[in-house]
This record gives C-alpha cells, sequence and structure tokens, in this order.
C-alpha cells in the first residue's frame, strides 16, 4: 500500500508539472504575437531612417560644388579672401600669397594674425629663389611638400638630412638632435640657404647659435615648428635675430606649413614669369 501511494504522489506531482509548463507555454504563445509586432515595428521604424538619411544624402549631394581640379584651388582661395574680410583680418599685400597659401594647407585662419615676416621678408626670399638658393628642411615630409620641380627651375634644390646615417650617428656622439646637427650640414652647401623648419625647435636653437658664434647662417628662416617643449622659445630667438625670416608665433605650425611657406614664394614667382613671358 506505501508503494502504491508513493506512486500516486509521484504521479500528482509529474501531472502538476506538465500543467505547469503548458501554462508556461500558453503564456510564451500569447508574448510571441507581440513581440513579432515589435520587431514589425522596428523594422519599419529603420526603413523609415534609412530612408531619411538618403534623402538627408541626396540633399547634400545637391549642395556639392561640381568644379574641375584647376577650378578647385581657385575657388578655394576665393573663399579664404571672403572669410578674411568676414574675420576683418588685413594681411599685406606682398605677405598675402604666402599666408594665404599656409591657410589654404591648414584650413586655420589664426595664421592671418601669428605669421610674423620681418621687414622686407618676402622681396628677400624671392631674389633668393631667384638667384638659385637651396632649401633645407627638418623633416622628409616637408622635403615631400615643397615643389621641387619649380624650385630646380630657378636653379635651386630642396635638401633634408635627417634620415643620413652619418647625421644620426654624430647626434648621437654629440649628444645632439639629428635636426640640430642637420643644420650645420646645411653650411657645408656652399651656396646660400633658407631654412624651412617645420618639427624641431632644436633646428632653430642651433641656427641661432652659429649666427652668434659668428661663423655660418642661413640667409633666410622660415621658422614654424610645432609643438609645446622649447617651441616658443625657439622662434622668438629666430626673431631676435637680424637674419631674414617668417615664423609663426606660438605653438602651431609643422611640415606642411613651412613646405606652404615654400610653395607660397615658388608659385609666385613662377606665375609671375608666366605672365611676363606671356605664357
Amino acid at each position: 500500500m506505501m508503494g502504491e501511494r508513493r506512486e500516486e504522489e509521484g504521479c500528482r506531482r509529474k501531472g502538476e508539472s506538465l500543467a505547469g509548463d503548458m501554462k508556461d507555454w500558453r503564456k510564451g504563445g500569447e508574448r510571441m504575437p507581440a513581440e513579432r509586432e515589435d520587431c514589425r515595428e522596428e523594422r519599419e521604424q529603420m526603413q523609415g531612417e534609412r530612408e531619411g538619411c538618403k534623402e538627408a544624402g541626396e540633399c547634400l549631394l545637391n549642395q556639392i560644388e561640381r568644379l574641375l581640379p584647376k577650378e578647385i584651388e581657385r575657388r578655394s582661395f576665393e573663399i579664404i579672401e571672403e572669410e578674411l574680410l568676414r574675420r576683418g583680418i588685413c594681411i599685406p599685400e606682398a605677405e598675402k600669397a604666402i599666408t594665404k597659401r599656409v591657410i589654404h594647407t591648414t584650413a586655420d585662419f589664426e595664421y592671418g594674425r601669428t605669421l610674423v615676416y620681418t621687414r622686407g621678408a618676402v622681396g628677400i626670399l624671392e631674389e633668393l629663389v631667384r638667384k638659385g638658393a637651396d632649401i633645407v628642411t627638418d623633416t622628409n615630409m616637408a622635403l615631400a611638400g615643397i615643389n621641387k620641380k619649380v624650385l630646380a627651375g630657378f636653379g635651386g634644390q630642396a635638401h633634408c638630412f635627417m634620415a643620413d646615417e652619418d647625421v644620426a650617428r654624430e647626434a648621437d656622439r654629440r649628444g645632439m638632435t639629428r635636426a640640430a646637427v642637420s643644420m650645420e650640414r646645411a653650411a657645408k652647401i656652399g651656396k646660400p640657404v633658407i631654412a624651412a623648419v617645420g618639427n624641431a625647435p632644436t633646428a632653430l636653437v642651433r641656427l641661432y647659435e652659429l649666427a652668434l658664434e659668428g661663423g655660418w647662417r642661413p640667409a633666410f628662416v622660415i621658422g614654424v615648428p610645432v609643438g609645446f617643449v622649447n617651441v616658443e622659445a625657439a622662434k622668438e630667438l629666430i626673431l631676435s635675430t637680424d637674419i631674414p625670416c617668417i615664423v609663426n608665433r606660438g605653438r602651431k605650425g609643422g611640415s606642411s606649413v613651412a613646405a606652404a611657406v615654400c610653395n607660397g614664394v615658388l608659385y609666385g614667382l613662377a606665375g609671375r614669369e608666366r605672365e611676363g613671358s606671356g605664357g
């Protein structure tokens, strides 16, 4: 009898368990249509968002100016001129080509206020280029950015000694930066040199020391290194000398800015020569 009662109890519990499972299944079944409805609404919302993005994309596409490659730069400089006027930034005519080239490169109008030109700087720089002066940079990036074909047309070359193995060895032996040693190498070129510094303040410091020592000095300095350590002080050192220069005061600058200054002069001279020859 005891065994039979235990079997009956076991069957009863199984029955209750099955009944509970069936109840859960029914609830789950009731939830499924609601979940399917939620999914449908979510899909419709996503479809609506996609349609909205498509419409926004088409609207933005209609705002794109359809310009030929040669027209893009011209339009960019027109925009720069308009923006300078709106900001009340007045740039001397002689400096416009270079400053606008830098702004074109960086999209930063602050250069309209921070680029400093010593007296007659542009004329001096142009004359150096016309007479075939070489350019020495402190980065291969700046070297790559300078239009070497136009420079060669005036008889000049662009150099960067930073990657030279002997420069690296000497810098290590003397406890100096490669940029500082590179400026010393510039002295051995044997012709007027335009130093275009866009990265290393130590290059400017070494140029200042060389000038102070009464030995070799560059014919011109483009001092636009970027950064936080010694950058501002190094720029001011160059401005304190009588070396003609273009310097960007403050922390901003860079290799692309150094190249832009060089190209601003090169393109201006090349353009005037073409006009003069009727080409």
